[in-house]
């Protein structure tokens, strides 16, 4: 009997690096679909910074943590190589909610067949996560307008590199925040950023003074920590200010001191956090707004792949750390 490998979540991570402890590697024989099933052989698979809170305890967030014992929730990409389904036939490539494990089981729901043409690693790094949540956010809760100034902090990752392109495609000033020259290059000279600043070396008041001199219309906030209060300080009366992650505060005790209120006051600055798991249902919407920019060349991205399921463990302290550079995956 053949069998495959999956990895459960066995243990809460405390603050800091997360341990290989906080995981179980398993081996399963390679199960059979029942009626109206599919199995899927999945062959890339998808890291993201929102992982990291799917594995706390906490039972007020936006999704419920990922149970002790069970695989580890993720995004992926697999091939059917069995179906007993008559919408899926063997050799479709299909994206969903796969999890840590190099098959599956499923009957179809929330699948989908990627289309033609697009690979395995443009669809985790574009039309997945990150292209849906970049398009939701800019566009439904920012509300961008030609000639606007857009700052975009984890510039390089990517949500945030999507949003950026996005925002120049419509006429935006684009900054950039990102921790490496190399980053802050790859924004400017390969994704047409219009600045971008460096928040490990650079001085963060000066370069906002210089890049933004009228000041910031929109802040795309994914990272927390204390570029947030200097971003906060420049911001235009009216401006929005889009909370997608807090990735700098994802595996510490204490989380970092937000912005005073008296300035949301004086400026009339709007505030909202979001969540995809909200947007679902818009997805087909989202899709189809976010294509064409990608069929016109306008969205550019890079991927960090990482060889074999177990590599997924050192991938999410990468995520932690800043040290992928690109959109995080695993091949199986």
């Amino acid at each position: 009997m053949s069998t495959y490998t999956a990895i459960n979540l066995i243990q809460r991570p405390e603050p800091g690096p997360i341990p290989a402890s906080t995981f179980e590697v398993v081996e399963k024989p390679v199960p059979t679909p029942g009626p109206g099933e599919i199995l899927v052989k999945q062959t890339y698979m998808s890291l993201d910074p929102a992982m990291i809170g799917w594995m706390s305890s906490d039972t007020k967030s936006y999704i419920p943590p990922v149970a002790l014992g069970d695989v580890m929730r993720s995004s992926g990409v697999g091939e059917v190589v069995e179906s007993n389904h008559p919408d899926f036939t063997p050799g479709d490539k299909v994206m969903g909610m796969t999890g840590w494990t190099e098959y599956l089981v499923s009957t179809g729901q929330g699948l989908n067949k990627l289309p033609a043409g697009v690979g395995e690693e443009q669809a985790l790094s574009v039309f997945a996560l990150p292209g849906l949540t970049a398009t939701q956010g800019l566009f439904g809760v920012a509300k961008p307008k030609a000639g606007e100034t857009i700052v975009v902090s984890g510039a390089a990752g990517s949500v945030g590199s999507i949003v950026g392109q996005l925002a120049k495609a419509d006429g935006l000033t684009v900054i950039g925040v990102a921790g490496s020259d190399e980053k802050c290059q790859w924004l400017v000279n390969e994704l047409g950023f219009d600045g971008a600043i460096n928040y490990k070396t650079d001085d963060m008041n000066a370069k906002l003074n210089e890049l933004a001199p009228n000041g910031v219309d929109i802040f795309f906030e994914n990272t927390g920590g204390a570029i947030q209060q200097h971003i906060f300080e420049h911001m235009n009366a009216h401006g929005r200010i889009a909370v997608c992650g807090m990735i700098s505060d994802y595996a510490t005790s204490q989380p970092s001191a937000g912005p005073n209120w008296i300035p949301i006051i004086k400026k009339r600055l709007t505030i909202q956090g979001f969540t995809m798991p909200d947007h679902y249902a818009q997805v087909p919407e989202l899709l189809a707004k976010l294509t064409p920019y990608v069929m016109k060349g306008q969205i550019k991205y890079r991927a960090h792949v990482l060889e074999g399921l177990p590599s997924a463990v050192d991938g999410l302290n990468m995520l932690l750390t800043g040290a992928n550079n690109g959109k995080l995956m695993v091949k199986l």
